[in-house]
């Protein structure tokens, strides 16, 4: 296989080379050589794995410019003072191995130096090349990139459910969010609460959850769960039912609110007015209360909620949990004012402005959309059926529309008795703007899909409608995506009712949004932070985006609340793209996929049973990358408490590694390593490198050990123990440490340290058997400590 053309510049200093690397845009590769380069450029000091990862392409791109750094004058040198060793990054391993102070003093480097691959290539590698090595994983470095996992940037981790023999058996590096998260217009960290949940923790894992979704009793009842769309579990079994799990803690979080959803501690004198009681208007009002500011919510109709009350029926989403909802919201200090007009026929947009610190515009999209069609008056308003109290049906209805207001209008005429239900649209059946678990509910509730149809003619007698004709719609769209739809003239088709129901869209309305800016019905509203034309006024929800999801409404009025905080204190920066939230670089994997989907144990008014919540959270295997840092020198630099001075700053060598997207170590994409210097070890203290492997040249550990002893009287008096190849950076053992110290060193106290690095580990579906490799390891490092 032939690698991509490249420019190659032979650098003459760090600085130089920095600078070649820094000019060329954001990294690329998490390192070949001593450190990746930029976008396009590759920087590579011994290029025994840079050159075979530029062979097989590896990579979705291949740099345009090679850095070389060999030719850096000064980087290979091994010298001692009284402080330690000093060792240029440039120095091969083979003079590591074998320089005689190196193998005398500082015994455990040399040996692990000396086991890395085979003499010729040791001579080519050098060792910060050797500690910034990629992933030693074979679907990350599969030829031609055919696996684009998680720590390239994608969403999947082949390793996970497939096969792991020689990967993480103590966890998982997110480096990214879930696909699952990603997926989520409100980035619900999915993962994270399910992985509290699991331990029991139903109570922090609600406090995830509130942080991005303060509905989730609601949404885990009407949500599209986007989130189970790119579950990876689908392809082992099928998806994690998320949204149930969603509905179980919201119903939780509801029935004590007063815990979770408590007043602020802190308060401002700051007023905030939002027009709307939508879920936009109320996830603001959560946010912006939380921050401690006097939230009004204020609307026109006679019950909070907007569509959550009104429009969504009743088998979807029951009145009495949105009522709770908003009490929880009022017992947190939100005052609503109800049958209030904002508007030319109440208080103006104007007075708001002037009475309040900030506005948040949350009306939604309440006007129907209208056909223009002779005798369209004998149609019925599909918002206004779904928002009547007791809506009057036909026998035999025909709903206009196929979007998710549509669905619900067809699903709630065949609860209130229609005989049949007929549900035409323009799109086909793969095009339909409704959620697809949705058409499939109305599907099993009876509805019969006619999909690909437009309304021709209104079919009507003595007053009264009688049906509709329709004729073949070929396409919706025009090449540039526009609604154009084209028509076949000669296909038509008569469809017999006796109510016809329009849900074709529904319209905002705008009457009372004086001096915001508008476009095509909408209100125009910065996409990051709400911001509309009028300073201090933002919006969100449909009134800015159209009809959408209820979480895409949350989302919006979150980010305002965030937006509205930084305006309210005088700040004009825009907010930060909302990041995944920090976490462990190791992570406890549930990836047992011996368990099948647990979405029994569910009842209508209560979700999944205690029980069931559990099993199904632990369903969720935690996506994450499972590939190993196989360096063999990074185990026994961190042993020997090294630090590595790069271009910037001195780490040390315990510090110096992470799991990222094209990142293996903390360095940025311009720094260099310049020397590795290594404390001189204490007198009479021993050391080692041990390593497990199927061929004693050539391969890279299944596992290694790096260990440093001090004894006494027979007794270990203090162990530095790192782990490598079995976790996603090098694993100190600090628990076991702290064991030994005082312990004898024997077979008793080796076995003990076994079972208890043990505890610790998360092994996969077909890596256990490392799990004894480590016990061997650890047994065999504190009986040599004995001599």
């Amino acid at each position: 296989m032939a690698m991509k053309k490249f420019n190659h510049l032979q650098a003459k200093s760090l600085k130089e080379a920095a600078a070649l690397i820094s000019g060329a845009g954001p990294a690329l590769w998490p390192g070949h050589g001593k450190k990746c380069g930029a976008s396009r450029t590759l920087a590579i000091a011994g290029g025994t794995d840079a050159l075979g990862a530029l062979k097989d392409k590896i990579h979705r791109e291949s740099p345009a410019l090679v850095v070389d750094l060999k030719t850096i004058p000064g980087l290979n040198y091994i010298s001692e003072d009284k402080a330690g060793l000093r060792i240029g990054a440039l120095t091969p391993l083979n003079e590591i191995a074998a320089h005689k102070t190196v193998s005398g003093k500082y015994k455990l480097l040399a040996e692990a130096a000396r086991s890395v691959a085979s003499p010729q290539l040791r001579n080519m590698a050098t060792i910060a090349g050797n500690l910034c090595q990629e992933p030693r994983c074979w679907y990350y470095r599969t030829p031609d990139d055919q696996f684009h996992c998680l720590r390239k940037g994608g969403t999947h981790c082949g390793a996970l459910l497939g096969e792991n023999r020689y990967h993480s058996i103590f966890g998982g590096a997110r480096v990214a969010a879930p696909a699952c998260t990603d997926a989520c217009p409100g980035n619900v960290e999915i993962a994270d609460y399910l992985s509290l949940v699991r331990e029991g923790n139903l109570s922090a894992a609600a406090e995830i959850i509130l942080r991005n979704n303060p509905l989730p009793a609601l949404t885990g009842r009407v949500c599209p769960h986007l989130c189970e769309g790119k579950c990876n579990r689908a392809a082992f079994d099928e998806a994690v039912s998320i949204r149930a799990m969603e509905r179980s803690l919201g119903n939780n979080i509801l029935e004590h609110a007063a815990e979770f959803m408590k007043p602020p501690a802190k308060r401002t004198k700051k007023k905030i007015a939002v027009v709307g009681s939508g879920p936009a208007g109320l996830a603001a009002a959560y946010y912006l209360r939380l921050a401690g500011h006097q939230v009004t919510v204020f609307d026109r109709l006679p019950r909070a909620g907007g569509m959550l009350a009104y429009a969504i029926p009743a088998y979807r989403l029951p009145r009495n949990l949105v009522r709770a909802q908003v009490a929880a919201l009022e017992a947190m200090g939100i005052t609503f004012k109800l049958n209030t007009e904002i508007g030319p026929k109440g208080i103006s947009l104007r007075a708001l402005r002037r009475d309040f610190d900030g506005v948040f515009l949350a009306t939604g999209a309440w006007a129907q959309k209208n056909l223009r069609l002779g005798r369209s008056e004998l149609l019925t308003s599909g918002m206004a059926f779904l928002t009547g109290s007791k809506p009057v049906v036909g026998r035999n209805v025909l709903v206009i529309g196929g979007g998710n207001v549509a669905v619900d209008v067809a699903v709630s005429a065949r609860r209130a008795g229609a005989r049949s239900v007929t549900m035409a649209c323009l799109e086909a059946r793969d095009g339909m703007p409704a959620f697809p678990a949705e058409i499939a509910e109305a599907v099993k509730e009876g509805v019969r899909i006619l999909p690909g149809w437009g309304p021709q003619r209104i079919l009507e007698a003595g007053g009264k409608v009688k049906g509709m004709e329709f004729v073949r719609c070929s396409s919706v769209f025009d090449g540039q995506g526009n609604f154009n739809p084209n028509f076949d003239a000669g296909q038509n088709k008569v469809v017999k009712a006796d109510q016809v129901i329009l849900a074709i869209g529904q319209a905002a309305e705008l009457g009372y949004a004086a001096g915001v800016k508008t476009l095509r019905g909408l209100l125009i509203a910065d996409e990051a932070t709400q911001a509309t034309s009028l300073a201090g006024v933002f919006a969100g929800g449909d009134a800015v985006s159209g009809p959408a999801s209820v979480i895409h409404a949350i989302a919006a009025g979150r980010r305002a609340a965030r937006a509205m905080e930084i305006y309210l204190k005088g700040g004009k920066k825009r907010p930060e793209k909302s990041a995944h939230a920090a976490v462990s670089p190791l992570l406890a994997l549930n990836a047992d996929c011996g368990a099948h989907s647990s979405r029994t144990g569910h009842s209508e008014s209560k979700g999944l049973t205690p029980d069931g919540l559990s099993a199904e959270a632990r369903r969720c295997i935690d996506c994450s990358c499972v590939a190993v840092n196989a360096s063999d020198l990074a185990p026994a630099l961190a042993a020997l408490g090294a630090r590595i001075k790069t271009t910037r700053r001195t780490i040390a060598a315990e510090d110096f590694f992470t799991a990222g997207v094209l990142k293996s170590t903390v360095l940025d994409h311009d720094e260099l390593v310049e020397e590795i210097l290594v404390p001189a070890p204490r007198p009479g203290s021993v050391q080692g490198y041990h390593k497990f492997r199927i061929r004693n040249s050539i391969d890279f550990p299944i596992a290694g050990l790096a260990g440093v002893f001090s004894t006494a009287g027979g007794k270990i008096r203090d162990a530095r123990l790192v782990l490598s190849a079995v976790a996603p950076v090098p694993l100190r053992l600090k628990a076991v440490e702290e064991f030994l110290e005082g312990k004898p060193a024997g077979e008793k106290t080796a076995a003990a340290a076994g079972e208890l690095a043990a505890k610790e580990v998360r092994p996969l579906a077909k890596n256990r058997f490392k799990v004894q490799i480590v016990k061997a390891l650890l047994q065999k490092a504190i009986m040599s400590s004995a001599g």
